[in-house]
């Protein structure tokens, strides 16, 4: 309905209006030379905070973020259809309006790549957002994969930066540009910035995602070639030009990279016969321009820069509405097949005329002062030779190449004979879609006729951002007479024109058909060249087999555990046999026969399991006698569990393991064993009879003061690294979930007892021995649990202490009886154990703390008398659940599956 569409139109409008605002409060402070700044700790010890600052720079590529966008709001409104989803348009494009302010205003380096990526993210979807058609989900995927590499080497330049100047915020940075490019460092970080600056700007041979976004909605076209996207790199190349620049490493990728982007896209723009194609191209071309300027390593082309940032803004966002009222009102972009135009939409036109006039350079428009102004830069050069008079020469054949396509732009469209086989007959379109037209080309004249009055306060404050320092001598003036820079604007203005018409007589433009450029070609190359590699190696390495996925994981984990081995290891000292007793040697040999005898008997199921639960006691009374009771504890009861578990489940398999493996097999199965023990109990050995200090000395010393706890395993489990102890529980539950939907699709509906024991049919001697055992093992779970912070017990073991006995019941009384009693649905306990382990971490947020930040204090009952309390132990609580949950989820699941018959 049109009535709601404006309303979700005037809402989007809402934002980039107070952003406005916003700008002009601030505006005194800015343009009097100052900033506004504002900071809030994220991660003060590594350095990072969520600072924001607004300077001059800022305050320009805010402001153009927030007009553009409130412009494109306008247009959108008109665009798009109404069978387009208009919420969804208009939300994903305030994200992305967002992101890039995040970029502006960002103060650290970090900071500003996250927004970086966001950008990515958003214009990914931006791009695609007419999902049913192809080339908008090959564009979008394009345009991610290219600027999301870039990130990645963003990345790595952007730690290299902050390790090299010692600070991650940029206005410190840019203090520090004498120490960045006096570091060994400069080279590898300047250009992992630059790939992803040239990456997100279009530069070449990055250039080619930028035509491909073109399948996006034409007010996505719009704002991303004006004042966002692209320009991300651009501004970051001018935020870190005080840093970076002054080298001559700088002047050859960055001026050199520009240069070449400026005459390529220029050239490749003339043979384009969609509209929006060759105005990506004329995109492509000036952001080399712009690069271009900023490589040249002069104040004054700093400024050249940030001036044809401003100009390019206004005439290309007012071009792309232009182009796309043309499609919005004929049906087609093809200039093959548009001409005439003008006695059909003179009012549209006359708007495309100027701004392309403007993009052309022409006197009187803005583009006009800032191209002049490139040009007496090239000029300015102090290269001698060929480099001197290359750029000069390139710098002119680019404005060329610029005219020429400009015109082709006005002419293929509006002028010449009638248009043929357009899908609508053409017309004006509403009068409020070719306002933000109106007004961007009204700024292309007011600026390019009235610089001093209107862009010169704008342009000073953002370029003295730029180049950190004070400006050079320039002049706005229209005319600084009759000298070379103003002959090569004429040279470039005629030759353009006659280029334009020489190529469409000689070479007949319309039917000349441009293929992909090779960057797109090496792109469909590695992507699919990627594809045939990954699935011949899955077909190699994942074939289905969980034998060969074993294998491999203990092939790569035998490697990685080679390398630490590699160099020399610092010297051991001998073991401390004395502290063998007979008890000592009598548990390792236990241990030793029966890891041999589950290895010699594992096809024999029952056997193998008691075996595995021997092997189990035995690794538990080492961990005892090695002083880690805790650690007994737990592996005491997670075996006993384990091992119930194991014994309920096999009346489902069969009582022997087939013989499958071959003699071969088992032979590189038993050598890749024994070269794992035997690694692993080498680097045991290294590390118990090699002196070294470790974190256990810090954890000892801090358990009691910050944790409140005296069993040092308990507080590291839930404070010091109760984050982990969260995200493992969470594993837990997902597991548990994931054996119920499992085993629910085993069930047939039968209702037999637990591991074929049929109700009726209850031991009595494990009927009566469970009803013993659940009071006893309860309290001394309770025990368990209470004790736990400063004594070795704590949530997880008194929650399997009580999964365990819950098993007996279970054993002893089948299925049917106990759920009569229970009467539980244990996915309400499990959800409930991660709610409150959560809960209790948040609630340090309240008070200023990290996540799960421990209190403690002392605390006195009338009956129990003093005790010392953590909220740990709501923590502690909430592991307890989830385990207990767990057990249960699997017992019930076990408990409703009916299990063969024996033959």
């Amino acid at each position: 309905h049109g009535r709601s569409r404006t309303t979700i139109a005037w809402s989007a409008a809402l934002a980039p209006a107070i952003g406005l605002a916003l700008l002009a409060l601030i505006a005194p402070t800015v343009f009097g030379g100052g900033a506004v700044a504002a900071r809030v700790p994220w991660m003060p010890e590594e350095g990072f905070d969520i600072a924001l600052r607004i300077d001059g720079l800022a305050w320009l590529f805010t402001g153009m973020i927030f007009a553009i966008g409130l412009l494109v709001i306008l247009y959108g409104r008109y665009y798009l259809s109404p069978d387009d989803p208009f919420g969804r348009f208009f939300a994903m494009l305030l994200g992305f309006m967002g992101a890039m302010v995040g970029i502006a205003v960002s103060d650290n380096l970090v900071l500003t790549l996250v927004f970086w990526e966001l950008t990515s993210l958003s214009s990914f979807l931006l791009i695609g957002y007419w999902q049913h058609r192809p080339d908008a989900r090959q564009g979008a995927r394009i345009a991610l994969a290219v600027t999301g590499m870039g990130g990645l080497a963003l990345l790595g330049g952007v730690l290299l930066l902050g390790h090299i100047a010692g600070t991650f915020t940029i206005s410190e940075l840019l203090d520090r540009g004498d120490v960045i490019r006096a570091s060994p460092s400069y080279a590898p970080a300047l250009i992992l910035v630059l790939l992803g600056a040239f990456t997100k700007s279009a530069q070449v041979p990055f250039h080619f995602w930028l035509p491909n976004a073109m399948a996006a909605p034409t007010p996505v076209s719009a704002y991303l070639h004006s004042a966002t996207m692209v320009k991300a790199g651009i501004f970051l190349l001018a935020r870190l030009w005080p840093a970076l620049s002054g080298t001559e490493l700088w002047f050859w990728l960055v001026a050199g990279t520009g240069l070449l982007t400026f005459v390529w896209g220029a050239w490749t723009a003339m043979f384009r016969h969609d509209l929006k194609g060759l105005l990506a191209y004329s995109t492509i071309s000036h952001l080399g321009l712009i690069v271009l300027l900023l490589g040249l390593n002069s104040p004054l082309a700093a400024v050249a820069a940030v001036f044809h940032i401003i100009n390019h803004a206004t005439f290309k966002a007012s071009l792309f509405m232009a182009a796309g009222i043309v499609d919005h009102e004929t049906g087609t972009r093809d200039m093959r097949r548009l001409s005439g135009l003008w006695r059909y939409m003179p009012w549209t036109g006359a708007l495309a005329f100027v701004a392309s006039a403007s993009m052309a350079g022409v006197p009187l428009l803005n583009g006009f002062l800032s191209k002049e102004m490139l040009f007496a830069e090239t000029l300015a050069l102090e290269r001698a030779g060929v480099v001197g008079l290359l750029f000069p020469m390139a710098a002119t054949l680019g404005g060329i190449f610029g005219v020429a396509y400009s015109t082709r732009f006005v002419h293929d469209v509006f002028f010449g004979g009638e248009p043929h086989d357009l899908p609508r007959a053409p017309h004006e379109p509403p009068r409020w879609m070719r306002i933000p037209v109106e007004v961007l080309v009204a700024l292309c004249l007011l600026v390019g006729i009235l610089p001093g009055l209107t862009v010169a306060p704008l342009l000073a404050v953002a370029a003295g951002s730029v180049i950190h320092g004070p400006l050079p001598a320039y002049s706005l003036h229209l005319w600084h007479g009759f000298n070379l820079p103003l002959v090569m604007s004429a040279v470039a203005l005629v030759a353009g024109i006659a280029l334009y018409f020489v190529l469409r007589q000689r070479l007949n433009l319309h039917a000349r058909v441009g293929g992909p450029w090779t960057g797109a070609r090496l792109y469909d190359s590695a992507i699919f060249g990627l594809i045939r590699f990954a699935r011949r190696f899955t077909r190699r390495t994942a074939d289905g087999t969980l034998q060969r996925q074993v294998v491999l994981l203990l092939i790569m984990t035998l490697l990685v555990a080679i390398v630490p081995f590699a160099g020399p290891l610092p010297e051991g000292r001998p073991p401390a046999w004395a502290s063998m007793n007979g008890i000592a040697i009598c548990i390792w040999i236990v241990l030793a026969v029966s890891t041999g005898a589950v290895v010699a008997l594992h096809r024999q199921r029952l056997t193998a399991l008691i075996l595995t639960g021997a092997v189990g006691l035995a690794v538990s009374l080492i961990f005892a006698w090695f002083s880690a009771p805790d650690l007994a504890l737990t592996q005491l009861s997670v075996e006993v569990a384990t091992v119930l578990l194991m014994l309920l489940a096999l009346p489902f398999l069969p009582a022997v393991t087939p013989l499958e493996s071959s003699a071969g097999r088992r032979l590189r199965d038993g050598t890749l064993a024994a070269l794992l023990g035997i690694g692993m109990g080498l680097a045991a050995w290294w590390m118990m009879t090699t002196d070294g200090s470790t974190v256990a000395v810090e954890h000892i010393a801090r358990s009691v003061p910050e944790g409140g706890g005296s069993n040092v395993v308990n507080v590291i489990l839930v404070d010091f690294r109760g984050f982990d102890t969260y995200g493992e529980i969470t594993v837990l539950a997902i597991a548990a979930l994931g054996i119920v939907a499992l085993l629910a699709k085993m069930a047939d509906g039968g209702d037999a007892g637990v591991a074929g024991v049929a109700d009726p049919f209850r031991p009595v001697m494990l009927d009566l021995l469970s009803r013993l055992l659940v009071p006893m093992a309860l309290v001394v779970a309770a025990y368990l649990f209470l004790r736990g912070h400063n004594l070795p017990g704590g949530g997880f073991v008194a929650g399997l202490v009580t999964g365990v006995v819950l098993i007996v019941v279970y054993m002893g009384n089948g299925a049917r009886w106990t759920h009569e009693r229970l009467r539980t649905d244990f996915h309400r306990p499990l959800a409930a154990g991660l709610a409150v382990a959560g809960a209790t971490g948040i609630g340090a947020w309240f008070y200023g703390h990290p996540f799960l930040t421990s209190a403690h204090g002392p605390l006195h009952l009338p009956v129990l008398g003093d005790l010392h309390w953590a909220t740990a132990a709501a923590f502690d609580l909430g592991v307890f659940l989830v385990v207990v949950a767990t057990v249960m989820l699997v017992l019930e699941s076990l408990g409703r599956l009916t299990p063969p018959k024996a033959a």
